[in-house]
C-alpha cells in the first residue's frame, strides 16, 4: 500500500519570510532576543504556509522538536522556512528554520552592520498544523 501523500502536490511546498530584528526586541544582556522572538515567526510562516496549500489559516496544534542552535541578536535580519512534510487528512507536518543573513557589526559604528557569508542557522523545529475539515 502506497503512503497517500507522496502524491500529495502540498508535499514540500516551502514558504520563506525574512525579518529584521529590532533593538526592541532585546531582552537580555548583549541584545540577546529570547526564543520565543523565532517561535512566533515560525507560526507566522505556518499561517502562510496553510493559506497557499489548503485555502484557510490553520491552528498551530504542536511542535514536536525545538533546537536552539545559537543566539539571535538584535539588528540581525532573519530567513525563516516552512516545509511541508507531510500531509495527512487534516494534519500538516512542517519543518522549520530560521537563519541570520545579516547582523548588526557595532564595532565599525553604531549603525554598521554586515551580511554574513555564510548564514548561521539559530533555531530549527518540527510542528504540526491542523486544517479545517
Amino acid at each position: 500500500m502506497s503512503d497517500p501523500s507522496a502524491a500529495d502536490p502540498r508535499l514540500g511546498q516551502t514558504v520563506r519570510h525574512r525579518r529584521y530584528v529590532p533593538y526592541s526586541h532585546a531582552h537580555y544582556g548583549g541584545n540577546l532576543v529570547d526564543g520565543a522572538y523565532v517561535l512566533g515567526l515560525f507560526g507566522d510562516v505556518a499561517t502562510e504556509t496553510s493559506i497557499r496549500t489548503d485555502g484557510d489559516e490553520g491552528l498551530f496544534a504542536s511542535y514536536s522538536d525545538i533546537q536552539f542552535l545559537a543566539p539571535v541578536l538584535a539588528g540581525d535580519v532573519l530567513e525563516v522556512t516552512a516545509t511541508i512534510t507531510r500531509v495527512g487528512r487534516r494534519s500538516r507536518e512542517m519543518r522549520f528554520e530560521a537563519r541570520v543573513l545579516c547582523r548588526a557589526d557595532p564595532g565599525r559604528g553604531p549603525s554598521a552592520a554586515r551580511v554574513l557569508d555564510d548564514p548561521i542557522v539559530v533555531v530549527t523545529a518540527t510542528g504540526t498544523v491542523v486544517a479545517p475539515a
